[in-house]
This record gives C-alpha cells, sequence and structure tokens, in this order.
C-alpha cells in the first residue's frame, strides 16, 4: 500500500510540474500575442496589416497546440482522478484547466489561425470603413466573422441558440434566457427614467455646452487621474488608439490606451479613468501561488468591466469626486471655468443626452446602446437578419430606443471595433458589468461608510484595496456571480442599477 502510494505520489507530482510550466509558457504565449495586438491599434504601419495577420496566426496557432494537446490533457485528467489528493491551491488550477482545455480542445488548430487571419485584416478593413463612412468596405469580412463564429457555436455547442456559446466564453453560464429576462427588466426602466426625466423643464431647457480643452490641457489631466489611481508609469503607459483599451502583456506590463478630441475632452477624460480601472485589475491579480496560472485571470469580461464602470461612474461621475477635481480642473482652464459654477460643471458631467455613440453616451443611456447590440447578434447568430440589413436595422433601433438616429454609418454601425475582432457575445458583458458596478459600490460604502469623504479629498487608496481583498485577489477561483453574491450578498441584480441611477439623475432633474 505505501510502495502505491508513493508511486501515485511521484506520478501526481510529475503531472503538476508539467501543468505548471504549459500554463507558464502560455501565459508567455499570451504576452505576445497582447503585444503583437497593441502595436496593431496604435504604432504599426497601415500596410503592416497582412505581415501581422501570419505573426498573430503562428502564435495563436502554437498557443492553441499547446492547450490542445494530448499530453497536457492527459496530465490534467490524471490529477483531476485523483483531486481529493491535492492540496487546495492545486485542486482550483486543475479543475479550472479541466473545464477550459476541455473546451478548447473542441477546437480545431485550422479554425483557430483561419479565425486571427480574418480578423486581423478585418480590423484594417474596419478602420478604411469607417474612414470611408462606407459598411460596404468592411461588411464582406464581417460576413466572414460570422460564419466563422457560427462554425465556432458547432464545436462548442451549448444547449439552446447558438448565442449561449459564444456568451459563455466571455460569461460563464449566462443564457440568451437569462440575459433576455435580466434586459427586458432594464430596457423597460431605462426608457422610462429617461422618458421622465425627458419630461422635465431641467432637461427641457439644459443647453448644450461647447467645451474645448487644447490636447497638451486633456495630457496633463489624463496623466495626472492615473497617478491618483496608483497606476504606476513602472508597471504601465498610455497611448492613443482609435478606440481606447487595455491589454496585459504581463504582471508588471499593462498598456492602456485613449483619444484626444479638443471639442469633447471629457471623453479623454473619462475613457482614461475607465481603461484605469481595467488595469488595475490586470496589476491586481493573484501572483503568490497563482502566478502564471489560470487563476490568475478574471473569470469573466463582465466582472473586468465592473472594474472600469465602477471608477468611471460610481467614482468619477460622483459629486464627491468633483469636490476635489473641480478646483483642479479650474486650474487648468481658468478662462472657462472663470463662468462656470460647481453646480453647473456637475450637471455637465452627468448631462443625460441620447447620443449616437456608445463610447460617448452618458451613464443613464448606456446600457441601450448595449441592449441594442445583444438585439443584433442574437439575430444575426440565428439568421433572422443578414449582415447587410444592418446599417438600417441598426439605424431603426437607435431611433426606437434612443430617439436619436444616425446620418451616416460611422456613427452608426460602424462605430464599434469588436465585430471586425470577432467579438461576437461580447457586448452584454458591458451591461453585466455596469450592474455589477452599481452592487460593489453599493456594498463597499456600507463596509466602509467613509468612502465617499475620502474620494472628495482626491484618496482613493482604501477603494483600492477593497477592490482588490474582495475582487482582484480572488482571480477565478469563483465564477463571477458568486463573487459578488460573496461579496455583496446576492448575485447579478439590475434592481439596485436602477435605483442607484433613479435616485441619482431625478435628483439631477428635479423629476
Amino acid at each position: 500500500m505505501d510502495v502505491k502510494m508513493r508511486m501515485m505520489d511521484k506520478k501526481d507530482n510529475a503531472s503538476l510540474d508539467y501543468i505548471y510550466n504549459q500554463q507558464k509558457e502560455l501565459s508567455v504565449f499570451g504576452g505576445i500575442g497582447a503585444l503583437l495586438g497593441w502595436d496593431q491599434m496604435t504604432y504599426m504601419p497601415k500596410n503592416g496589416a497582412s505581415d501581422r495577420s501570419e505573426h498573430g496566426a503562428l502564435i495563436s496557432k502554437l498557443s492553441h497546440e499547446r492547450v490542445v494537446s494530448d499530453e497536457f490533457w492527459n496530465h490534467i485528467q490524471n490529477l483531476s482522478s485523483n483531486i481529493d489528493d491535492l492540496e487546495e491551491k492545486d485542486k482550483h488550477v486543475v479543475k479550472r484547466l479541466e473545464k477550459d482545455v476541455g473546451k478548447s480542445r473542441k477546437i480545431p488548430s485550422d479554425y483557430v489561425t483561419r479565425m486571427v487571419k480574418t480578423t486581423t485584416v478585418s480590423y484594417q478593413k474596419w478602420e478604411e470603413s469607417r474612414e470611408k463612412n462606407d459598411f460596404s468596405v468592411f461588411s464582406p469580412h464581417l460576413k466572414k466573422i460570422v460564419e466563422l463564429e457560427k462554425e465556432y457555436c458547432g464545436y462548442i455547442d451549448i444547449p439552446g441558440p447558438r448565442y449561449n456559446s459564444l456568451l459563455d466564453g466571455y460569461e460563464e453560464g449566462m443564457t440568451v434566457d437569462k440575459l433576455n429576462k435580466e434586459f427586458h427588466f432594464l430596457k423597460k426602466n431605462l426608457i422610462e427614467l429617461l422618458e421622465n426625466i425627458k419630461n422635465s423643464s431641467t432637461y427641457q431647457n439644459q443647453i448644450n455646452p461647447k467645451i474645448r480643452f487644447p490636447i497638451n490641457i486633456q495630457k496633463e489631466l489624463t496623466q495626472g487621474i492615473i497617478e491618483k489611481m496608483s497606476l504606476s508609469g513602472d508597471r504601465s503607459r498610455i497611448d492613443v488608439s482609435t478606440h481606447p483599451f487595455t491589454t496585459s502583456l504581463g504582471y508588471d506590463d499593462v498598456r492602456i490606451t485613449t483619444s484626444y478630441k479638443e471639442d469633447s475632452p471629457l471623453f479623454s477624460f473619462f475613457s482614461t479613468i475607465h481603461e484605469a480601472g481595467h488595469a488595475l485589475y490586470e496589476l491586481g491579480m493573484p501572483q503568490d501561488e497563482y502566478k502564471n496560472t489560470v487563476i490568475s485571470d478574471s473569470p469573466s469580461l463582465g466582472m473586468h468591466e465592473s472594474q472600469s464602470r465602477f471608477w468611471e461612474n460610481m467614482v468619477a461621475r460622483s459629486t464627491h469626486f468633483w469636490k476635489y477635481y473641480y478646483p483642479l480642473f479650474q486650474q487648468k482652464m481658468p478662462d472657462y471655468f472663470k463662468n462656470t459654477s460647481f453646480d453647473e460643471w456637475y450637471a455637465i458631467v452627468n448631462r443625460v443626452q441620447p447620443s449616437l455613440i456608445r463610447v460617448e453616451a452618458d451613464e443613464l443611456t448606456y446600457c441601450l446602446h448595449v441592449i441594442l447590440r445583444f438585439e443584433i447578434e442574437t439575430d444575426l447568430m440565428e439568421d433572422r437578419i443578414s449582415v447587410d440589413e444592418l446599417p438600417q436595422i441598426w439605424n431603426t433601433k437607435m431611433e426606437e430606443m434612443l430617439g436619436v438616429t444616425p446620418t451616416n454609418d460611422k456613427e452608426g454601425v460602424l462605430q464599434d471595433m469588436h465585430w471586425s475582432g470577432g467579438s461576437i457575445g461580447y457586448f452584454p458583458t458591458y451591461a453585466i458589468g455596469s450592474i455589477y458596478s452599481a452592487q460593489l459600490f453599493n456594498q463597499l460604502t456600507k463596509d466602509n461608510p467613509d468612502t465617499l469623504n475620502q474620494i472628495s479629498q482626491g484618496d482613493f487608496s482604501s477603494i483600492i484595496q477593497w477592490l482588490d481583498k474582495n475582487i482582484h485577489k480572488i482571480g477565478c477561483r469563483l465564477p463571477a456571480d458568486d463573487i459578488v453574491k460573496q461579496c455583496c450578498g446576492e448575485g447579478l441584480n439590475s434592481n439596485v442599477y436602477i435605483s442607484y441611477l433613479k435616485d441619482k439623475y431625478y435628483q439631477l432633474y428635479d423629476v
């Protein structure tokens, strides 16, 4: 018996060594792929897309082949069969690997190569399509992506609509049925809130503010806020891209981007805060015993989005935040602010005005933009609509939900880069993250009643510590909804989000 146990232990140890070595190398592959993607969206010459598609495809292929190799899978299965004999740390890693690798093994390597090549070229065509303001330039490439996504759904084959298989890749366990119920409630209440606000005299008398900040001032403000959020320059950097994003190249190398517009200075400020929220989450991932393992990651994109929306909206759009930042803005732009009081500025920051562009949408209407995309994506995947119909369908839904209609493709169907990268199923995570962010902030202020006072003093240290303990350091040892349940006492709850919006905006608009 003792000899058999020793042999089993030796075999298990060999398997543990193997899976941890593989995960470390896969982490390196991921960093290389992230670097290629970051370069493509920031500094790569336009004509480099063809070669870059080959670079990205090779890295993705090599990484995928390692993930789905029989040797890796056999070691995982060996450990899984003896799961009760493993230490707690190893149990978490093996269970997560078995689920993730089992799913990846359903995907052929040639599919991964085809998808990467297609999306790399597609992204360039999306940029060209936006520049020319012509959806027809991008549509043939989007058609290829939609067909590839349907092919992917066939491999994963989660019961129900095809879209379930796409959703699961971003928000594990989420289904169309669950989202339909959640989004039905959200859509109904958001439209009702919007209509009540539109009927208020405050809304009807609000003026479209004309704000212009020089780009150099915007850069000073964005640099200042990321330093205030403790985003160290030794571990991160900020650059410019068409669409702001965050990517992690390693535990001490996270890149964020923003975009500067002279006549829309708040865009760069809030998009930087948004991306900095993502970056803090990445930099806060478990680095002790879980470093370079599948546990040192976010459990879902909704959870990741909760971190960026938390900082962008719960913190940076609050009256307490502007008690600290309003004087700093006054110093930077004295000519503008000599005629703009604190209350007027706070109203501008939180101004409700249905807009055409999602990333420029106000806090109240933002999730309607997300629900629109969810409805379109589910219809696309179920063949209820075609790619060629998208511009018209998009415009119709914008009018129905938000009362505004795009006049061209650039401000309509071409505004987001996500579809060009094959990220169909991603958009719902923005709404899920928005809901989670309200729940997390609500719990934070209960756990630390001095939070609002600290924000008004420009002190975010206790917030970062709270998020680090309750969200960041958990990694994906638990599913996203379970992390929220553990922290807040309940999972996804749109009621909390709607209550937050109603309390804030009814007061602002005297409803």
